[in-house]
């Protein structure tokens, strides 16, 4: 049964050359995340042709995610670069007038627009979460605070409000100018980081667009305010995708409500028929060791369980000394999490109505394909990658093969939990002859063999968006038509 579950592995200098790279495809890597945070727009488009030109040699279509780094909430530096010890009950300053690369052990410089967001009897929360500060008081420019948990505390590390509320842009000037390099390079997913509302995701098009980019537009949910029945709506309807970006996220609505938000982002994505991926820390010791921990093992599993349709790896492949181990551990555990009943079923909109033809039928042929007996495998020839994606919402345990000839779908298509990308040029085949070639490919590929049944979805004309309206049963090794 192949994996149905993706990996979206993060480069970086342990795997930014050409046999990282071949190695982390070959172990079990869909996506590959270009982290815009590190590295030039040189850099980037050399890694985006790298990654392209090795898939095609392997004959594994590969997508590209470019993750913008989005605003820098960071405290300023410290004098000559100093680390300073913060003790319970200390007393420190976060001050604007202090010199970007001037602070001491009383203080150090802060964003003046942050601190319109920050009162007395707030909570900040610096360095992911690790030391925590009750704002005693406040100024026109600064706040002073009282060290709650205390540590080793460095420069330029981040800030976090608990309940969120620090109201930076989404969009930088940064972010505006990698976008055009991010569609220059052909990205098929493009990651927004501190999404606030939909208001986020309609900018971010329009430069895309302008740009001349079609990519996919993933929201990252890392700010409180964004997993509120005001904001959370408007973002998913908006955006093709979401991540639950469980690192910020966690800081700012505390770990204990973490496990229950992800489950919700999860459920909430399914249910619009946009794609997820569940990222941060999910095999984090495999940095430094060869194996997962225990924890980390249960952590992917559930994360399958919930219904992502893609897990991340961040500095696991960037920079641990085990990126290829790490992805054959991953898929390890996910192959052994869709063992399990849960992610064989599904009751997914049993009770709904639809609207559009392609949608309807396409959950109609996974519900076929769940319970007719013999069915090993579901085609889909699609132009745009949208009816296996709604396919794709429907847990089974039967892979989707995604069969387009247009550039950039199987990319698309790549992150799409139990889908598999297969170029298929039908247009280049008389009508009569594209049901058998696509079967004959499977064959090929030693998915099927005689007597297996295989469900066919496609539409009268072959490259139209939202053209499939036809479902058919074959069996393999019949004469077919």
């Amino acid at each position: 049964m192949p994996r149905r579950t993706k990996i979206l592995a993060t480069l970086g200098p342990a795997t930014h050359h050409e046999q990282g790279i071949r190695g982390l495809i070959l172990a079990g890597v869909n996506v590959f995340r270009l982290n815009f945070s590190h590295g030039s727009a040189e850099e980037h488009s050399m890694r985006a042709a790298m990654i392209r030109e090795i898939a095609l040699e392997l004959k594994t279509p590969v997508g590209i995610l470019c993750d913008m780094q989005g605003p820098k909430i960071r405290i300023g530096s410290f004098l000559n670069d100093m680390k300073i010890n913060l003790a319970e009950n200390d007393s420190f300053v976060l001050n604007s007038q202090i010199d970007v690369d001037s602070g001491s052990q009383d203080g150090v410089h802060i964003d003046s627009d942050l601190l319109n967001d920050i009162n007395a009897g707030d909570t900040l929360l610096l360095d992911d979460g690790r030391m925590t500060f009750l704002v005693e008081s406040r100024n026109p420019h600064s706040v002073t605070c009282r060290v709650v948990q205390g540590g080793v505390l460095s420069s330029k590390k981040g800030v976090n409000k608990f309940g969120g509320g620090l109201s930076a842009p989404a969009l930088t000037e940064k972010d505006k100018a990698d976008i055009k390099t991010a569609a220059s390079l052909k990205t098929d997913y493009l990651a927004i980081s501190f999404v606030r509302s939909k208001d986020d995701i309609e900018e971010t098009r329009e430069l895309l667009v302008a740009a001349g980019s079609g990519a996919h537009i993933i929201a990252k949910i890392e700010r409180a305010e964004a997993i509120t029945d005001e904001f959370l709506p408007g973002i998913i309807a908006s955006a093709d995708g979401v991540m639950v970006a469980r690192g910020d996220l966690g800081v700012e609505i505390g770990d204990a409500n973490l496990v229950a938000v992800q489950k919700q982002l999860i459920e909430a994505a399914n249910a619009a028929n946009k794609v997820v991926i569940t990222a941060t820390q999910m095999m984090e010791s495999m940095i430094t060791a060869s194996t997962p921990t225990r924890a980390e093992v249960f952590d992917v599993a559930n994360a399958v369980l919930d219904g992502t349709d893609a897990v991340m790896l961040s500095a696991e492949t960037a920079v641990g000394m085990y990126p290829v181990e790490t992805v054959k551990a991953m898929v390890r555990i996910i192959e052994g999490a869709e063992l399990h009943p849960l992610a064989q079923r599904s009751k997914h909109r049993i009770d709904q109505t639809f609207a559009s033809i392609d949608e309807s039928l396409a959950l109609a042929a996974m519900y076929v394909a769940n319970h007719l007996e013999g069915v090993k495998a579901v085609i889909c020839m699609t132009a745009t990658g949208f009816a296996p994606l709604i396919m794709s919402r429907i847990t089974s345990s039967l892979p989707i093969y995604a069969m387009a000839e247009k550039l950039g779908t199987c990319e698309i298509t790549a992150l799409y939990k139990g889908v598999i990308p297969v170029p298929f040029h039908a247009s280049a085949l008389n009508p009569s002859e594209v049901n058998h070639r696509a079967v004959e490919t499977l064959r090929e590929h030693n998915a099927v063999t005689d007597g297996d049944l295989v469900l066919i979805t496609k539409g009268d004309f072959v490259n139209v968006h939202g053209g499939t309206n036809t479902l058919k049963i074959v069996r393999v090794g019949d004469v077919i038509q």
